[in-house]
């Protein structure tokens, strides 16, 4: 018996060794030395994108992958913190404050390997001239504002552009709409990034478009030379059953990664002092480690630096040599002020230099996109990009970060700089836009897509696109080959979602203008007597080398069905549009709710396999907790008056 005991005994011991751990919860809270709570401190698993906050009593909680990792406390004005959890399931942080100083710094080299760091200025007047990098500008950096400071609208430097909200338009008056597409998703990942911090986003920063084409849908692939397939389907609005919704799909053909044109890549990393947070470049060394893993041999990359000056930090490198690249991504380090313009001028250079004829030729910018220094205004910024993009040059911008973000200076480059926009809030993020989209993401199919419809005013008495606000076009700029537009991916969906209100019903948002007197508004009988179409989509596009573009047109019928009998695809997009309309508070809610957002997009979830539809759900569900607080915060606010 004690034989067997003690075979069983070792037999456990052995196990224990080889067996992964289960997945740990780890609770607790955090405060100063003074015991006073800590709120907004990032709890992160070391050396992953797995990162919580702490919440308004500096309580938290994180799921982490065995009970024998390290947390990192971070909060900016206090010394990181690090703890190994060593099987504790609570742990209670202290937090020590840094001293309120100013010191001068600049970012170099410190070894012939390019590995930066901060250092004294004459010490870095000294590499910079050993590894023949141009004396960098000094700067002043001072410690961060305290917790207390969070609330402070000074603090929170995070800037997006104001959305007008497109309104109703009668077909009489405005027969065509006309934009770009947009293809980022960038908008998205912020709003959850918000939600998960137990906050509502900013109007600003909600984006529907960019929101419903973060998804993926079951629209079919395109069969010939043409590059896309279009589908249209329509329904009652969800919000108000007189009305119409009318989608409009682009399904890019989605091409094998081994059948991409070789690959040119710079990667432009920003290493200034703000991103020197755990989701900043800690995660952008990983995604861009994880991108490493998808090159092939054909590919090569090279690493851009800048911070206070820029610096390149690896020169073009084959894709077989994974790990020198991985190793160069490893040695970056955050520090000093952002001379972003002159980053992207030296990214462009070397992609230039190594350019390849027929070839994927990309910048892909990782940063927070808070430039302060040389080039930085929006205007030098966007014709220094758009001078760039002449080269064949395409940009990809990919958002980290939090407090500052500079949302609307990412999107101006991207669109300038006939590229895409993503934001990346965690690893999982990063997984889906550079692995799981690798080719949408990296690889254009088709460069300057424009939409325009016009409308059958005997069957449509007005429209109003939901989204594109930002991406809307002047109807001459249809025909008009000069005038940029959105390029698509391979892989890539876009969506459209058009509410119509149809002729003979009536409706409180049509507004009417004074009858003009110098016009007729009769017309040739047989131009659309007893017509059936609804509508006429007109689409332009030119291949990603040429420069005179191509065009499509497709009639829609005037057929609808109920909205139970549509696609799960039509009834996701329909949920997305009218949360994201929620979260703006549009003036175009009419019978929008979140309880009406659930249920649409519960019967949409069937095919759900990476999860996104799920996640989806719980965002809407955080939403409505949220909103209902602030509600009855304010009613009590109110009350007390």
């Amino acid at each position: 018996m004690k034989y067997i005991i003690l075979c069983s005994a070792i037999v456990m011991a052995s196990l224990s060794n080889v067996l992964p751990d289960a997945t740990f919860v780890v609770k607790g809270k955090i405060t100063d030395y003074n015991g006073i709570a800590l709120p907004f401190v990032s709890v992160n698993e070391k050396n992953t994108g797995n990162i919580v906050q702490s919440d308004d009593l500096g309580v938290f909680q994180i799921t982490v992958k065995n009970s024998g990792v390290i947390l990192v406390f971070t909060l900016p004005g206090y010394e990181t913190k690090e703890i190994k959890v060593a099987g504790q399931t609570m742990i209670n942080a202290v937090l020590i404050k840094l001293e309120d100083k100013s010191e001068e710094v600049v970012v170099a080299p410190r070894s012939k390997k390019n590995e930066l760091a901060i250092v004294s200025r004459e010490e870095a007047d000294k590499s910079m001239r050993v590894y023949g990098m141009p004396s960098p500008s000094t700067y002043t950096q001072r410690t961060p504002p305290y917790p207390g400071d969070y609330n402070n609208d000074n603090f929170n430097t995070e800037d997006y552009d104001g959305i007008v909200e497109n309104r109703f338009k009668t077909v009489i008056d405005n027969p065509l709409s006309t934009f770009s597409i947009d293809v980022d998703a960038a908008s998205y990942g912020n709003v959850r990034r918000f939600l998960n911090q137990g906050q509502l986003p900013p109007a600003g920063a909600v984006r529907i478009e960019e929101m419903i084409n973060y998804f993926h849908y079951d629209y079919p692939q395109p069969t010939g030379d043409i590059p896309f397939a279009v589908q249209t389907e329509m329904s009652e609005a969800p919000w108000n059953k007189n009305h119409r919704l009318a989608l409009v799909s682009l399904q890019a053909k989605k091409i094998s990664t081994e059948n991409i044109p070789a690959s040119n890549l710079v990667f432009l990393i920003d290493v200034s002092g703000s991103m020197n947070e755990e989701n900043k470049l800690p995660l952008v060394q990983q995604s861009m480690k994880l991108l490493a893993d998808q090159l092939r041999p054909q590919d090569k990359v090279a690493i851009v630096v800048y911070a206070g000056s820029a610096g390149v930090v690896l020169p073009a490198t084959g894709g077989n040599n994974i790990q020198t690249i991985k190793d160069a991504i490893n040695r970056l380090e955050a520090g000093g002020s952002t001379a972003g313009g002159e980053g992207i001028k030296l990214a462009y250079k070397i992609a230039s230099q190594q350019f390849i004829k027929e070839g994927n030729n990309r910048v892909i910018l990782c940063t927070d996109g808070d430039f302060n220094v040389g080039v930085s205004s929006d205007d030098e910024m966007e014709r220094m990009i758009e001078q760039e993009r002449k080269s064949g040059i395409f940009l990809t911008v990919l958002g980290y970060g939090t407090g500052n973000y500079k949302d609307n200076k990412m999107q101006k480059l991207a669109d300038k700089g006939n590229g895409n926009h993503a934001y990346i809030d965690n690893l999982n993020e990063a997984k889906k836009v550079l692995v799981s989209e690798f080719g949408g993401t990296l690889f254009t199919i088709a460069k300057d897509v424009k939409l325009q419809v016009e409308f059958n005013p005997d069957k449509v008495q007005a429209y109003r696109l939901i989204g594109y606000e930002n991406r809307m076009l002047n109807k001459e700029d249809f025909n008009n080959d000069r005038k940029d537009a959105g390029d698509l991916g391979s892989g890539q969906t876009v969506t459209a979602l058009y509410e119509i209100i149809p002729a003979g019903v009536k409706s409180e948002f049509i507004e009417r203008v004074d009858p003009l007197k110098y016009q007729s508004l009769n017309e040739p009988a047989d131009t659309r007597k007893n017509s059936s179409e609804l509508m006429t989509i007109k689409l332009r596009y030119k291949k990603p080398g040429g420069d005179k573009s191509l065009k499509i047109e497709q009639p829609v019928e005037d057929h609808h069905i109920s909205l139970a009998n549509t696609s799960s695809s039509f009834r996701l997009a329909a949920a997305v549009a009218q949360f994201g309309m929620l979260l703006r508070h549009s003036e175009f809610l009419q019978q929008s709710s979140y309880g009406n957002v659930l249920a649409l997009a519960s019967s949409a979830i069937s095919d759900d396999a990476e999860g996104y539809r799920n996640e989806f759900i719980q965002l809407v569900q955080k939403a409505n907790s949220i909103a209902k607080n602030e509600n009855h915060r304010e009613e009590k606010s109110l009350g007390k008056r």
